[in-house]
């Protein structure tokens, strides 16, 4: 739950629909139409040129379900293709120099044999300058530029991998070798390691003048690891204590734990460790600094995280301390405080703690309609809880005009097929299927 700026409207954490899982086998996200034409695609234009230079462009943001597909088409391909894997240099990301490297040491590949070479390490190169002339990826698309000849040498099928995000720049920054391509494959998957440019637009101030714009409709803008190692530098040049890394903080946590909610996380467990540090620093030093308003927030987000890992110990205290800090700072008549409430429902509702909950519930869901009125998403949130508490406890006949009140009103703010509102048609019909088994 986030209560504060840059997010006007508060929003509540809801684990029903936030923690959906996409683990899914290559297969099965081949089974997606759109990833098998690509593959389809992919393995023709191999196939379709055994001798000569064969420049193909695979486009997937997601490392581990890109590493299937490329085992997947290296089987398929045996014993017509020999199959090799190279990886870019992350100092000198030369595309040439890889292959040129990989070619000296094979003399079946120097015979000129039918082979496809995958290229990757491409996802790993910062966009961000980070204090230096040139960032890794301008590096990366100067060599692709300028030694685009050079690669007339190497007769064999080039996969390149690349993400979203260095697809759009490779277009622009390199359009001699752009030019060249035989093909470009994109596999559409959840995961992805960009951050969307709206979630960027409240830190601008933190990249002087290495963005002009933050392009708030692009999902792919920049790769979330550029900006941990801005967070480094920043630490390394102003100290740790700089007023400025708070905000930093809390916003990477906060995208962390947005990527999370989203399943877009590459590594669950990693990103929710990552989302846990960000953001006990950002309260650590809002602490210090007497930014209390977004402590609260902090401390909200980090008992979320806390309650997602079963720690429940370690986030009542930090729902209460939001809590207070909320009614002190605001008063007790503040939207805020609801979602506070409801916060510590939540965690109550988890441990099995319903009798705690419910009032807590309620409370929030009547401070929510008093506040911010009957039409508003948050208020629809508190009415799906609700239901699912009285739901837990086997109070179908409670829960079910809860659940009623609550679709209708996501129907009609969200319309019918926005996820939210799925969820909550989900919810209704697995408690009519429970009363139904109970009649």
């Amino acid at each position: 739950m986030e209560a504060s700026e840059p997010y006007p409207e508060s929003i509540l954490v809801n684990k029903e629909e936030s923690q959906t899982e996409f683990a899914r086998t290559t297969q099965e996200l081949l089974d997606d139409e759109e990833n098998q034409d690509a593959y389809d695609d992919l393995i023709v234009s191999i196939e379709a040129k055994e001798q000569g230079l064969n420049l193909l462009i695979g486009v997937c943001d997601d490392a581990n379900f890109r590493d299937r597909i490329i085992s997947h088409y290296e089987a398929e391909l045996q014993p017509r293709f020999r199959s090799y894997r190279v990886t870019l240099a992350r100092g000198e990301p030369s595309l040439k120099a890889a292959i040129n490297q990989l070619v000296e040491k094979e003399e079946y590949l120097r015979q000129h044999n039918p082979a496809v070479i995958t290229v990757t390490g491409a996802e790993q190169l910062y966009f961000l300058r980070l204090g230096e002339e040139r960032s890794e990826q301008e590096k990366f698309f100067g060599y692709l530029q300028w030694t685009r000849e050079a690669l007339r040498e190497f007769p064999y099928a080039i996969v390149l991998w690349v993400t979203h995000q260095i697809l759009v720049e490779l277009s622009q920054k390199a359009p001699d070798f752009w030019s060249w391509r035989n093909g470009v494959f994109r596999f559409v998957c959840k995961k992805t390691n960009a951050v969307p440019g709206r979630e960027i637009e409240p830190i601008r101030f933190a990249f002087s003048d290495e963005l002009a714009s933050t392009d708030d409709d692009n999902p792919y803008f920049l790769p979330i690891e550029d900006l941990q190692k801005l967070i480094e530098k920043i630490e390394q040049e102003r100290g740790v204590k700089d007023a400025s890394l708070a905000t930093l903080y809390s916003r990477l946590g906060q995208i962390y734990q947005r990527r999370l909610e989203r399943s877009e996380a590459q590594d669950y467990k990693k990103e929710q460790d990552l989302a846990i540090k960000y953001l006990s620093k950002a309260a650590e030093l809002q602490k210090e600094l007497g930014l209390e308003t977004d402590l609260a927030t902090s401390l909200n987000n980090l008992a979320y995280l806390y309650d997602s890992q079963g720690r429940y110990s370690e986030a009542e205290p930090l729902c209460q301390q939001a809590l207070e800090l909320s009614k002190r700072l605001l008063g007790e008549q503040h939207p805020n405080v609801a979602d506070s409430l409801h916060n510590l429902a939540g965690l109550y509702r988890s441990q099995g703690r319903y009798t705690e909950a419910e009032p807590l519930y309620q409370q929030a869901l009547e401070l929510g309609r008093r506040l911010l009125g009957d039409e508003h998403p948050s208020v629809a949130t508190s009415l799906n809880n609700l239901a699912g508490l009285y739901y837990s406890q086997g109070r179908y006949a409670e829960a079910e005009p809860l659940y009623l009140q609550a679709l209708n009103m996501r129907e009609r703010i969200l319309g019918t097929n926005h996820p939210n509102t799925v969820t909550v048609r989900k919810n209704l019909e697995r408690l009519r299927v429970a009363m139904h088994s109970d009649g």
